[in-house]
């Protein structure tokens, strides 16, 4: 076996690394490693002209193995491996040496110990490189099939993306139509378009594109499987209305005794029946029976549905149907819940009559609402001379959630200007910053600073009906901050609207769990990279959308979902995706069949082979993460490109004496 030959690259990164670390220095020191040959320092090694310095090399001196020192190997290690690639060296005999958040950063003024730093991290991948095995990438065939899981704007959008592409999608969604909460909507910021009038077609293209299978009234149980071949199971609850008999004539609706407060797309405010549709424009079309609340499956009587159904379509002996699907990538576009502003007792929601949510407030504007689009108390007729909005409610408050909900204060704006619109009350905004900051928004914000609304800058401290003057009688008394004039104030209102902020859904744990995907501490949904690849996650072939990963507005969420489709899309037309081959492997004559591992895998990659009596990878679920081969009492598992012998490798590279390095006095001054 001919001996090893390692070419070293030194990268300036412009001033990131040369002004820390002395980098001509460390390239020169480095031709005195093990089986060095030549030594580089270059300006910009991610450029073309640095990959192509590389590929050169490697052809001129017969390099057999690389080491890059420059950033994190997030950013830049598929660069150069590619660059291998092209040169005809196996991409996994590349090491990379991050030297400048390692080195150069966390020594920003003193170039001594930046120098010495960098100097342990070249050795140490110098040592451990030569221990790399050359690897081969898995492939695996993608089936062309899509799953998308939750029905709003994002997930609408991204199914019609991949659907009009010419691939079949199905649309899971756990309510009985799609549409999400922007269905829920009257008006959009800050063009004040119709919700319903954007959304109801993309609704109605959704329901009738012929490569979309819509599973409303549905909910995912299992995932199993891996990027391209993911076997998926769905619970397709029983809405007791035979589909193919209902032409949703709503006669069944109409006819039902049955009347109860509607907590889901009314947000309380409004009833339904029994039997129903969820709202007029629901996509698919088809009512299904609340059977908590049905006479019939309380007390067996009843039945008026099914006695006047002109197409005999209810079927009160239906049950839920259990559907396997067979697809090649997931999309998760679950969405948010609204913060609950109980929580805040201080704000007097569920205990003052006249705090209304902002989910509430959006019914109540909305023409197809429970008051026709009139804005009034809860009694349901008197119209608000006074309103007061507060912002950040449950956002932005280390006692709740510490993040922006992004959409608070333009909700808040929009709220204004329609209060504005439908009554004559004076309108109070209470915000602790104004945070207008996409295309249109600063504009709207001094559209409505011209109508008139009063914009009161602090926290509210409470919201009381406690009067200390006549002015406050039988009014809602807002306790704020003013921080614009130093004062606390007191403003007597008729109404007041919490824009609670967004959370992530209640079960987001639980299904990150079931799709192998990771939750920030926030509970949102963690995308593989938040700059570089905010739609991926940690687990191939899975993607989310919208405001599971992260609060954000309707433009936004809209783009989030095609971007997942186009990834998707990228998967399906190469026919097999490659897969990094770093990946564990158990020796199983020296399993022991503990099954310490199965049970700690995150990505349930390991399977325990009862006729043989050991455990065996997965190699497509693997994600190499290492957890199994730090469990195993036996050592029979190996973590490929991250042996026993690289570690060991690594460690006695790092460990070797560097030496100080003293800079010259003139660099100091210079």
């Amino acid at each position: 076996m001919s001996e090893p030959r390692v070419g070293i690259y030194v990268c300036h990164c412009g001033h990131n690394i040369a002004g820390a670390v002395d980098v001509e220095h460390l390239s020169e020191w480095a031709l005195n490693l093990p089986h060095v040959v030549v030594a580089r320092n270059y300006q910009f090694m991610c450029a073309g002209t640095g990959q192509e310095l590389i590929e050169n090399d490697i052809g001129e001196y017969g390099l057999t193995h690389i080491v890059v020192a420059s950033c994190s190997p997030h950013m830049h290690e598929k660069t150069f491996r590619n660059a291998c690639e092209r040169a005809g060296l196996n991409a996994y005999l590349f090491e990379m040496a991050n030297i400048r958040e390692h080195a150069s950063w966390v020594h920003p003024n003193n170039r001594s110990a930046a120098t010495s730093k960098a100097k342990a991290l070249v050795s140490a991948a110098v040592h451990r490189v030569l221990k790399h095995q050359a690897l081969e990438p898995m492939r695996v065939d993608i089936l062309p099939a899509t799953l998308v899981v939750g029905g709003g704007i994002a997930g609408i959008q991204a199914a019609l993306e991949i659907a009009d592409a010419g691939y079949p999608v199905y649309l899971v969604e756990r309510e009985p139509s799609i549409g999400g909460h922007m269905a829920q909507f009257d008006k959009t910021f800050p063009t004040l378009d119709c919700a319903a009038c954007i959304l109801t077609p993309k609704m109605f293209d959704a329901g009738a594109h012929p490569n979309i299978t819509l599973l409303t009234y549905a909910e995912v149980e299992q995932v199993e499987g891996y990027v391209g071949n993911f076997h998926v199971t769905v619970r397709k609850k029983a809405r007791m209305i035979r589909e193919d008999l209902c032409t949703g004539c709503g006669t069944c609706w109409e006819k039902c005794p049955i009347k109860v407060v509607d907590t889901v797309f009314e947000a309380g405010l409004g009833y339904r029946k029994a039997i129903y549709r969820p709202f007029p424009q629901a996509v698919p079309k088809y009512p299904v029976v609340d059977a908590q609340n049905c006479t019939y499956f309380s007390t067996g009587k009843c039945k008026a549905c099914e006695r006047f159904c002109p197409t005999g379509a209810i079927d009160f002996e239906m049950q839920d149907e259990i559907i396997t699907l067979d697809v090649g990538n997931i999309i998760l576009a679950t969405g948010y819940d609204l913060f609950d502003a109980r929580r805040i007792p201080e704000y007097g929601y569920g205990r003052l009559p006249n705090v209304f949510t902002s989910l509430e407030f959006e019914r109540l504007t909305n023409a197809a609402g429970p008051t026709g689009g009139k804005i009034t108390l809860r009694d349901g007729e008197t119209e608000p001379q006074s309103v007061a909005i507060i912002h950040c409610v449950g956002s932005r408050d280390k006692a709740y959630n510490e993040y922006c909900s992004a959409i608070c204060c333009m909700s808040s704006l929009k709220f204004a200007h329609l209060a504005k619109e439908k009554t004559h009350a004076e309108i109070y905004n209470f915000y602790i910053d104004m945070r207008p900051i996409a295309k249109g928004y600063e504009e709207f914000y001094h559209r409505i600073l011209a109508e008139g609304v009063h914009f009161i800058r602090g926290r509210v401290a409470e919201i009381t009906d406690e009067a200390y003057t006549t002015e406050e009688q039988g009014k809602l008394v807002v306790v704020a901050e003013d921080t614009l004039i130093g004062r606390q104030r007191r403003i007597p209102v008729d109404m007041v609207i919490l824009a609670a902020g967004l959370e992530p859904r209640r079960d987001s744990q639980n299904v990150s769990h079931m799709f192998g995907v990771g939750c920030g501490d926030s509970g949102f949904f963690t995308e593989r990279h938040p700059k570089l690849d905010p739609v991926a996650t940690v687990t191939e072939g899975i993607y989310i959308a919208g405001a599971c990963q992260g609060p954000k507005d309707i433009p936004d969420t809209v783009a989030q979902g095609a971007a997942a489709a186009a990834r998707v899309l990228g998967v399906i037309s190469q026919k097999q995706v490659q897969l990094e081959p770093v990946r564990a492997s158990i020796d199983e004559s020296r399993c022991s069949g503990c099954r310490i591992c199965n049970n700690l895998c995150p990505y349930n990659a390991i399977e325990y082979l009862a006729e043989l009596g050991v455990s065996r990878v997965n190699g497509a679920l693997c994600k190499g993460c290492g957890t199994c081969v730090a469990a195993c009492p036996s050592q029979a598992i190996t973590g490929a490109h991250f042996t026993f012998e690289q570690i060991m490798a690594e460690i006695d590279g790092i460990l070797i004496d560097a030496g100080d390095y003293e800079p010259n006095p003139i660099e100091i001054l210079a």
